[in-house]
């Protein structure tokens, strides 16, 4: 049983010309970690995968996430969502829990160019760190290409 609660959670998608297109993963303190990506373009289809990682990992997830401090962050001044889409992060790391909203962030421009660019910098380079580590997890598991 976890000593301490942990939850982490990433979301990227808009609806468009081929509908609903996506990408989500998430990781539990159990070291359940699931992976979801949706694209119709040529007729993709929904790519599901779900891995069991070693506390080892977990530990280190927190260790990231921790030392981004992103946990201090609030995205009041970031970018709202839009037709371009939006993106979602949700941690839940001992007794704190933080849960993001912004539209998806093209470039460091886009960042620079926020009422936030400070806080706004902070997500996207954690996001960044957690998408890397996860297709490189998903490399390792399966020999697929997650984007």
């Amino acid at each position: 049983m976890p000593s301490e609660e942990f939850y982490v959670r990433y979301y990227s998608g808009h609806q468009g010309r081929y509908g609903h297109e996506f990408i989500e993963f998430e990781f539990h303190a159990d070291g359940r970690c699931r992976y979801a990506n949706n694209s119709n373009y040529r007729n993709d289809s929904l790519i599901k995968k779900e891995m069991t990682v070693s506390p080892l990992m977990i530990k280190e997830l927190k260790r990231i996430i921790s030392e981004s401090e992103v946990m201090k962050e609030d995205d009041n001044k970031w970018p709202k969502k839009n037709v371009v889409g939006k993106q979602e992060l949700e941690i839940r790391l001992g007794n704190e829990h933080v849960s993001f909203e912004t539209a998806k962030i093209g470039s460091l421009v886009d960042v620079q160019d926020s009422e936030d660019p400070e806080g706004l910098r902070v997500f996207y380079y954690l996001v960044q760190d957690l998408k890397c580590l996860v297709f490189s997890l998903i490399t390792l598991h399966w020999k697929i290409k997650p984007i």
